[in-house]
Formats: C-alpha cells, sequence, structure tokens
C-alpha cells in the first residue's frame, strides 16, 4: 500500500508535526511520498533532506523564533503602508531558519535521484496565472521553498524570470490531490490550523479565520473531486484537539518549540491508539477541534539524577479555571542521558488533597512504561515553606527518583503562566487573575 504524508500549513506553529512525526516513527510507519504546504514545507523539507524524527524535535529546540523576521531595505518603509510590499522578505528563512532545522535544497534533490527514495512535493501558487503548482523534490530550491511560505502582507513574494511565486495558503494549505495523483492508497494527514466554532474579532484573528476557510475550502473540494473520480483512499488526520497558539504567541515567547513538540507527540499517539484501519470519514468534521475551557496554562520543570546522571522532566500543564470545565492536559518530556528525550503520551493531572500527580507513559526500548511525577504542595510548620513546596518525585517502573525545583524553575513557572480559551485583553486578564488569585496551589485543590 503507497502511503502519502501530507504537511498541512500553520506557520511557525509546525514545530509540532516534529512531535507528530517522532510518534510516527516509533510506531514504524514509512511513507512513499511526503507532500508539504505554506509552514509544512519546513516539516517536509526536513524528512526530505534526511533528518530523523529525533533530529528534526532537537533542532526545532535549537531555533531562535525571530530568525523568521527579515527586515526589507529601509527605504521600502519610508514610502508609506500603501506601498510598502510586505512588512518583511524571506532572507532569514533562507539564511538561517533553512540552516538550523537542517533543510538543504541540494540535499533534497540529491536524494529524489536515488533508486528507492521517497517521492517529495512542494507547493507554491504562481501569482501571474493564480495557478498551485506541486513542484516535485528533484527539482526544487530553496528560494522556492522559502517562496511557499511568503505568506502575502507578512513576507514578500519571489519574482523571478518574469513570475511571482508566493504561500500557496489561499489556494490549498494541504494537497490531498498531489498525493491521489501520485498513487496514493492511505494519506496521513498532518493538520495544525485551527478549525473551531469560534469567531474572534480584530484583523489578525479574522485573516487567520480566513486561511482557516481557504483551507478547509481546498480539503473538501479534494475530497469531492475524489468521490466524482471515484477514488478510494484511506485517510488519517492527526490534529490538536485544541487550536494551536497563534504564531505571535510563539514569536513573543508565550509558548516555545519544545512545547509544541510534546503537544504533537501527545495528540499524535491519542490518535494512533484509537485510529480504525479504515481511517476517518471524509467530512468537515476530519478536522474539527473544540475551544478550550478558560484556564491557564504553565510549564512545570523539575530536576533530579537517576543512577548519579541527571534527569529533568519538563510539562506543559493546562488547566481550567473553573472546577468541572474539563479535565487538564498534559504534555512535555523527560531529558536524562542514557534515554536521549522521551516524551509523554497519554498524560493527565490528578490531585487528591495537597497532592497533584502527572500520570503519563514513555516509551523505553521499544516498550511503553507507566510513570507519575508527585508533588506534595502543604507547608508544614515552620519556616521551611521553600523546602516543602519546591520538591516532587518520579516513580518509574522500580525507580523512584527525587525531583526539585531551584529557584529558576519557579521564575520560569511564573513567566511561563499563559491564558487559554479567552480572548480579548479583559478575558485574558481575568483568567490569569484567577489563578494568581487563588494560587497556584489553592487552584489546584479546587480542581
Amino acid at each position: 500500500m503507497k502511503r502519502s504524508l501530507v504537511l498541512a500549513g500553520g506557520g511557525m506553529r509546525v514545530a509540532w508535526q516534529s512531535g507528530v512525526v517522532k510518534a510516527l516513527a516509533e510506531e514504524g510507519f514509512e511513507f512513499q511520498h511526503i507532500d508539504g504546504t505554506s509552514g509544512g514545507i519546513l516539516t517536509a523539507g526536513m524528512m526530505l533532506s534526511g533528518l530523523s524524527a529525533q533530529e528534526m524535535c532537537s533542532r526545532w529546540s535549537s531555533v531562535d523564533v525571530k530568525d523568521f523576521s527579515s527586515a526589507l531595505p529601509f527605504a521600502d518603509y519610508v514610502r508609506g503602508p500603501w506601498s510598502l510590499p510586505a512588512l518583511g522578505d524571506a532572507d532569514g528563512i533562507l539564511t538561517r531558519i533553512f540552516p538550523a532545522l537542517g533543510i538543504s535544497a541540494e540535499s533534497i534533490r540529491d536524494r529524489a535521484a536515488g533508486p528507492d527514495a521517497v517521492q517529495g512535493s512542494f507547493n507554491v501558487v504562481e501569482f501571474t496565472s493564480k495557478q498551485c503548482h506541486a513542484i516535485d523534490a528533484a527539482h526544487i530550491d530553496a528560494e522556492l521553498m522559502a517562496a511557499g511560505m511568503s505568506l502575502p502582507i507578512f513576507l514578500k513574494p519571489l519574482r523571478r524570470d518574469g513570475k511571482i511565486w508566493t504561500d500557496a495558503v489561499w489556494i490549498r494549505d494541504a494537497n490531498i490531490g498531489e498525493s491521489l495523483r501520485r498513487g496514493a492508497e492511505e494519506i496521513w494527514l498532518i493538520w495544525c490550523i485551527g478549525n473551531s466554532p469560534y469567531w474572534g474579532d480584530g484583523p489578525l484573528e479574522q485573516y487567520v479565520h480566513m486561511i482557516e476557510m481557504s483551507a478547509m475550502g481546498a480539503l473538501l473540494a479534494d475530497f469531492e473531486a475524489a468521490a466524482a473520480a471515484g477514488r478510494e483512499f484511506v485517510l488519517h488526520v492527526i490534529r490538536p484537539e485544541h487550536p494551536l497558539p497563534l504564531d505571535p504567541e510563539f514569536y513573543l515567547g508565550r509558548i516555545d518549540a519544545d512545547t509544541l513538540i510534546g503537544m504533537g507527540y501527545r495528540d499524535a499517539r491519542a490518535y494512533i491508539e484509537t485510529m480504525s484501519p479504515a481511517g476517518l470519514a471524509k467530512d468537515p468534521l476530519c478536522t474539527a477541534m473544540t475551544e478550550p475551557a478558560p484556564g491557564v496554562r504553565f510549564i512545570d520543570v523539575l530536576h533530579g539524577e537517576l543512577d548519579g546522571v541527571p534527569l529533568t522532566f519538563r510539562a506543559a500543564v493546562v488547566m481550567p479555571s473553573q472546577p468541572g470545565s474539563g479535565p487538564a492536559q498534559l504534555s512535555g518530556y523527560l531529558d536524562h542521558p542514557p534515554w536521549g528525550r522521551v516524551f509523554l503520551a497519554g498524560g493527565h493531572v490528578e490531585t487528591v488533597g495537597d497532592e497533584i500527580t502527572y500520570r503519563f507513559r514513555i516509551r523505553l526500548d521499544g516498550g511503553w512504561q507507566e510513570a507519575a511525577v508527585t508533588r506534595t504542595l502543604h507547608n508544614d510548620p515552620g519556616a521551611d515553606a521553600w523546602t516543602d513546596t519546591r520538591s516532587a518525585r518520579l516513580r518509574l517502573g522500580d525507580h523512584v527518583v527525587d525531583l526539585t525545583m531551584d529557584l529558576g524553575d519557579v521564575a520560569g513557572l511564573l513567566a511561563s503562566v499563559e491564558p487559554v480559551g479567552a480572548h480579548g485583553l479583559a478575558g485574558r486578564a481575568q483568567a490569569v487573575a484567577r489563578f494568581t488569585t487563588n494560587g497556584f496551589r489553592e487552584l489546584l485543590r479546587r480542581y
């Protein structure tokens, strides 16, 4: 069965896709064709450059997202907003982001020439003809890949040989049709574009809504065209339960690549564990998401030693503000040099009295192990509140590891608090205020 991996767009948020690829690689899924559109070009470019899933995750961790931004010559800004070609250009992507992520157009072309090469395609729009071209990996170059990510208004298009090349997002954000043209019988669609009923106010929110509508419209058109042609295929879709944070949150440091990668791994594992061999129905529900309950997201980091070797636990926790409004979410990883970085799957949060427990599974040596990190959030009599609240314990099989926070970890936790499921300045402020007013311990106890 020929299997195709279709990587939809999503801006810088596509770091999430590397976590998905990691989970798929662990399960031994192999793809004979990889297709990337818009931000998905980054993931496709990394895979077709020959990077392993583990290296993809590691490289994203070291990327400075501000390198995505590259200013135009000063004279362009002086001309005024009505003559401004874009807010920036793709130089940062070409000179900093591609090298940081290990994307090499030369390597992609060389690998495409191999006898057993994985097929690859990159979607770029030629504006003059208003056509989306699925450019084969054997013919791609770095400038065309960057052009395929040059979202209008934000980045200038590529002008070459009398043609104008730009992001395909307004025509399609995932090319199911190209996968079918190449003979795919099973398609895995990796979707990180928002698709919830929420309609937001303001130019950024509505610009994103336009992308969502365009992306879903093209996807459904591909489904309808396949059905009209009698073209059968199995569809699998991995997508977040709730819309991912938008690019400005990533750019401003409100979320980071490690958090997104952990979320991607969690979401992929959730799908793999419940998937049917028959796949999903090819309808609007296949990418549908729900809005999260109002609450906060924070990063909890703890350190310890296992067999004399440092171990770090890092969890991204999404906690609803009101009891009963939904379960807390957990994603993240354990770092331990003998294991490397192992991501959390099936994570959830339990609270009993003064104890909060993060429960999850990790994959070690090809098998799964249950694990838990328990904090006891109480203040014993005496001037030792710091000691009382900064400790935790990891239980993993026969191992019991004492974990602690240092001052930097505490500062990082407080700085990481971000509202979720809340919109507008007032709503976001209220979500954070509810968290800080009740305090970390009291919120967890009430929850």
